[in-house]
């Protein structure tokens, strides 16, 4: 710090400085006496000290270091008496106070070595006069070294400076969140949705805007007023993670001066059980659904908090689990989903979540209306799937008669396809099927309905999410990619047709590859690499990709010695162009 910072404020108070010395100093005959003077007026007045500095020069130790030692000490000292006073007394008395220290102590608040005790009481004054708390927002470095208690003081009233600070938060989250999705490690066991929702709730980001907002309400709405407007702007949905995981984080440190204000508190915990268990049981089902029929006339906008939580692809995950698993049960139970109650609160949940953006952008405040047919329709669509297979293997089991063995049903119903282009609650539950029999290992039923995903409602099977998972589960059919059919119906037929106009298709499909490429037959890996070439307009993360498995397929190649040891008997004949081509 300059020679001015060092002596800051010190003027006002009377105490003599630098300054002070070299002026005495330049206008002084006798320099020494003056030296002897200035240190008798503003050295520590303890008269059993003036026998004690003589000792200490003997002993070579300079002045300037003993006068540090005693200020470290005493300024010690004087910071723990803060925290003292903060605690005692009655409230007003305490207060009152700190105050008044603050007051003989702010004009050294730029002095380094009594910024501490400064800062030390605005850290404990629940309401910093508002002319100091001006000063301190106007100067770059005070702001800075301000305890975040003070900080909180500054933003309710500033939410321009707490978007600055907010802000590159919330995108390391979300790059967070892609990172993940992106991940080169590929497995069924450890997915995007594996840590429990209270390991997630220990990450830096949640951690910090917790810290940031403390059990300030004012700060908490500015929070969710940015993640709604981010999520307007960008449908980003991992916007309605942070939020559930905010609330979440507030309520495991028991924060009831939020959580009681907050109308989702309640709702968000319970589906914060389901989510943990990764699936919504009959006693859940049935509160979750009283908070949902408890909505009253005149607080509907509630609902647009509640789909966005929903919204939550941690929720989504739990709900078509849930909805996959329910299905499979009705099948055993030869029930129809209309007369299933818990299925319909699952479509019910899926359904508002979905369609959170469109509330939120369109400020109408009302459940979307369920499509019977999705019902009566699609769901009895997916049960005679699981029926399919169930037939398949039993007749497998079958001693075989003279027909041969019966195949596997290959034609999908027109009906299938078209329930995953235009309903969108439809194409999310029909892309859960598709996951879980990819993880039951069931080649038949994934290659049956994979003609299905080329084109679905909004590209949702071009979602980082499902491209992730399905990638995952894939590696559970890792023995099928030696199979030409196999490899053209799954690369050919479904990655390939997005993978110029998609990027993030591109980048799973090299992924899936990096972690696979030794099962492929080695003619299809040739044209999949001459296919999967970045061209000039993919972005680094491609072209990173692209090189790290060119690296491993070079690897892989015989090397020339191998190869010359087997001569071919055949010349190569030249090839002539046929006169179409020309």
């Amino acid at each position: 710090p300059g020679q001015a910072e060092m002596y800051a404020g010190l003027q006002e108070l009377g105490v003599a400085n630098g300054e002070d010395l070299k002026e005495t100093l330049t206008n002084c005959t006798e320099p020494l006496k003056a030296i002897e003077q200035f240190q008798t007026e503003n050295g520590v007045l303890l008269p059993s000290l003036q026998y004690a500095l003589p000792f200490l020069d003997l002993h070579g130790t300079p002045r300037l270091e003993f006068h540090q030692s005693v200020f470290d000490e005493l300024r010690e000292k004087l910071l723990e008496r803060v925290s003292a006073i903060a605690l005692e007394g009655k409230v007003e008395e305490r207060y009152k106070k700190l105050e008044d220290l603050l007051e003989k102590s702010f004009s050294l608040v730029k002095m380094p070595s009594i910024q501490p005790v400064v800062m030390c009481v605005m850290k404990h004054l629940p309401k910093v006069p508002e002319k100091k708390l001006k000063l301190v927002m106007a100067d770059k470095d005070l702001y800075k070294a301000c305890a975040v208690e003070v900080k909180r003081q500054i933003w309710q009233d500033n939410q321009a400076l707490f978007g600055d600070e907010v802000s590159p938060l919330l995108k390391q989250y979300i790059l967070e969140k892609e990172n993940i999705l992106f991940s080169n490690d590929i497995s069924f066991l450890q997915n995007f949705f594996s840590p429990s929702p209270k390991t997630r709730r220990q990450g830096e980001v949640v951690q910090k805007l917790t810290q940031m907002i403390g059990k300030n309400v004012k700060l908490y709405d500015m929070v969710l007023q940015f993640l709604r407007t981010l999520f307007l702007r960008t449908r980003n949905v991992h916007y309605c993670t942070l939020r559930a995981e905010l609330l979440m984080s507030l309520h495991d440190l028991e924060i009831s001066e939020i959580c009681t204000v907050d109308p989702c508190h309640k709702f968000t915990w319970c589906l914060d059980a389901c989510i943990r268990e990764k699936f919504v049981d009959n006693k859940r089902a049935r509160e979750l659904q009283g908070f949902l029929d408890g909505v009253k006339k005149g607080q509907e906008q509630v609902l647009g908090d509640l789909s966005m939580i929903l919204c939550d692809p941690f929720a989504i995950n739990t709900l078509a689990l849930s909805t996959i698993r329910h299905l499979q049960d009705l099948v055993g139970q030869d029930t129809l989903p209309r007369e299933s109650p818990d299925l319909l609160l699952l479509l019910r949940m899926l359904s508002l979540g979905q369609g959170a953006w469109d509330m939120i952008d369109s400020q109408v405040f009302k459940e979307p209306k369920m499509e019977a047919e999705l019902i009566t329709r699609f769901l009895p669509l997916l049960m005679s799937f699981v029926v399919d297979d169930h037939t398949f293997t039993v007749d497998q089991k079958l001693p075989s008669e003279e027909k041969g063995p019966i195949p596997y049903p290959s034609t999908i119903p027109e009906a299938f396809t078209k329930f995953l282009q235009e309903n969108r609650i439809a194409c999310e539950i029909g892309l859960y099927y598709i996951l879980h029999i990819t993880k039951q290992r069931n080649k038949n039923a994934f290659l049956r309905l994979l003609p299905a995903l080329v084109e679905t409602f909004s590209d949702l099977a071009f979602s980082d999410i499902f491209l992730h998972l399905l990638t995952g589960n894939l590696t559970l059919l890792s023995d099928e990619f030696a199979l030409e059919e196999f490899c053209t119906s799954l690369f050919d037929g479904f990655f390939l047709t997005a993978c110029s106009r998609k990027e993030n298709v591109h980048r799973h499909v090299l992924r899936l590859l990096l972690h696979l490429h030794h099962k492929v037959a080695p003619t299809k890996l040739e044209s999949l690499q001459k296919a999967l070439e970045p061209t000039k307009q993919s972005g680094e993360a491609v072209k990173e990709l692209y090189n790290q498995l060119s690296e491993k397929l070079e690897l892989r190649k015989p090397s020339p010695a191998e190869v010359t040891e087997t001569p071919s008997m055949e010349l190569p004949l030249p090839s002539v162009p046929t006169p179409a081509s020309r």
